[in-house]
């Protein structure tokens, strides 16, 4: 009768643990209504009024302002259904022309309590996959940490406005169904969500050969059939969403507002990826050859055209376009992919579907820093698999957080955001350090020094086990120290010193210091792929 109780229990006391760890985080989010908030935050309030003021037929053709209607049709029918809710508490609001710049309370009180609400989502996608498991209490409270409590999504979400927690509980959603192996309802949820926003299609590879090979390599016959489920259902999802405008004539018009591919390479404040190296490069080497007497033209465009414009030119390196950074991306994957065609394992989903998004930040097109959260926050399911999987996360995820310190720049945020990375790295501290104690480290060498045996591997691991509990090693030390003296030059020592002079130092710093470690984990990332089995 004990046994049969038993699993019972655990299930409620997982959703109880888990609604305390989501009902803090949401108390954290709505002291934090009143804070800073950007352009995104009006962008989202013109997609309410688009949808609710415009038929159909007009969303993705109207520029009454310049924050036009991007995001694919889903997005757009979420945003329809807020704006009745939006009408109800301040018609204005979702009002195209009076509506324009409007910040009344009300709407920030909306538009923030909208937010907190849609994390119910990511709620979800935590829950399932801290239920169906079998993990330990631990590894379910480091999870919890490590995504409910995330900072980078209090940041980019709850402070600087987006919905990335919605739309992140969908992919949580999608990596739970894999693996569990119900490979049909992890790619129904996938394509739900590149129907929500089109930027997740990074990952769209993997889930193609993970699907093709695992659910559909099943002989010709049944093979045949589950691929034709497959095909049909991922046509219902892409039929319910663009449907209405192909019956229109407007896909093109939808897919010229999805991909304007006329905007710069980077963002306004450079994406700490590989981009950030290759453009240093070109100015560096155009500067030392104009001291060399040769006449380097200036390029007049900027990289980061926020708005669409004409792509940026490279004063001496070879210009790079969208399809160079596709065929880059690709490139990148395809290790990963051959390595998914040869095992598929359901387990290894997680840690694929991150080093695609890993993949799309580095050499992608136009990339957003918030973008990290596409991978930092699935890698949070692998944190605790191992002692270097642990210290990995530990160091990219202070990064990650660290590189989206820039989005809030005003003086009243600076120690709330600062605060966040302490405390959330405190916290992950704290939980690395519980799973991974002395005694479980004791009993996790042999097996550490059979896998680097196995896989041709010298110290690496072993060594890292033997030396007892959880630590990032003086390597890792040293670069957090570094990420401190970055810090205190771009907060206090160049505006001492320089004052007004090279404003753009303190940020370039920060991308090209947090780049570091990112293509590092990049790297660390691919061989942990190529030598699992």
């Amino acid at each position: 009768m004990e046994d049969q109780r038993k699993p019972e229990e655990n299930k409620t006391s997982t959703t109880s643990s888990l609604l305390w760890f989501f009902g803090i985080s949401t108390c954290v989010k709505l002291l934090l209504i009143p804070s800073y908030h950007s352009t995104d935050f009006e962008v989202h309030r013109n997609w309410l009024a688009i949808t609710h003021s415009l038929p159909l037929d007009q969303w993705y053709i109207d520029k009454t302002s310049p924050w036009t209607l991007d995001y694919p049709p889903f997005f757009a029918y979420f945003e329809c259904i807020l704006s009745f809710f939006a009408h109800l508490v301040d018609p204005k609001m979702v009002d195209l022309e009076k509506g324009l710049n409007y910040k009344a309370e009300s709407v920030v009180l909306f538009q923030r309590l909208s937010v907190i609400v849609c994390d119910l989502v990511l709620l979800y996608g935590v829950y399932r996959l801290s239920k169906n498991f079998s993990m330990g209490f631990k590894e379910r409270v480091l999870m919890w940490v490590l995504v409910v409590w995330s900072p980078g999504l209090v940041i980019v979400d709850h402070m600087h406005f987006q919905y990335n927690g919605f739309l992140l509980g969908l992919l949580m959603m999608s990596i739970s169904y894999l693996m569990e192996g119900r490979d049909l309802m992890g790619g129904f949820i996938f394509a739900v969500l590149l129907c929500f926003k089109h930027l997740f299609a990074v990952a769209a590879p993997v889930y193609f050969v993970y699907l093709l090979r695992h659910y559909c390599w099943k002989g010709f016959v049944k093979g045949f059939g589950r691929i034709s489920v497959l095909g049909a259902v991922v046509a219902a999802v892409f039929a319910a969403a663009y449907g209405p405008f192909v019956y229109h004539g407007q896909m093109q018009q939808v897919i010229s507002r999805m991909f304007p591919f006329g905007r710069g390479l980077c963002h306004a404040y450079w994406a700490p990826n590989f981009w950030v190296f290759y453009i240093i490069l070109d100015k560096g080497l155009a500067f030392l050859l104009r001291k060399l007497g040769l006449n380097i033209p200036v390029p007049a465009a900027s990289f980061t055209g926020g708005l669409v414009g004409d792509s940026s030119p490279f004063a001496i390196l070879p210009q790079v376009t969208p399809l160079t950074t596709f065929i880059m991306v690709l490139l990148a994957l395809f290790p990963c992919l051959i390595k998914i065609w040869k095992n598929p394992q359901p387990r290894s989903a997680a840690r694929w579907i991150a080093y695609a998004y890993m993949c799309g930040f580095l050499f992608g097109w136009h990339v957003h820093e918030k973008a990290s959260l596409h991978f930092v926050i699935p890698l949070a399911i692998v944190a605790g698999n191992s002692l270097e999987d642990a210290r990995h996360y530990f160091l990219l995820s202070i990064v990650s957080c660290y590189s989206l310190f820039p989005l809030l720049y005003e003086a009243q945020e600076y120690p709330i955001k600062v605060l966040l990375l302490l405390l959330h790295s405190f916290l992950m501290w704290h939980s690395f350090s519980a799973l991974f104690t002395k005694d479980a480290t004791a009993k996790a060498v042999v097996s550490a020094k059979k896998t680097d045996r196995q896989v041709g591997l010298k110290g690496s691991t072993s060594d890292f086990v033997e030396k007892g509990g959880f630590h990032v090693g003086w390597i890792g030390r040293c670069y957090l120290f570094g990420l401190l003296v970055v810090e205190i030059w771009g907060q206090f020592l160049h505006p001492y010193l320089l004052g007004d002079k090279l404003p753009f130092v303190p940020l370039l710093l920060i991308s090209i210091y947090c780049a570091l470690e990112i293509m590092y984990s990049w790297i660390w990332q691919l061989r942990q792929i190529m030598v699992s089995t």
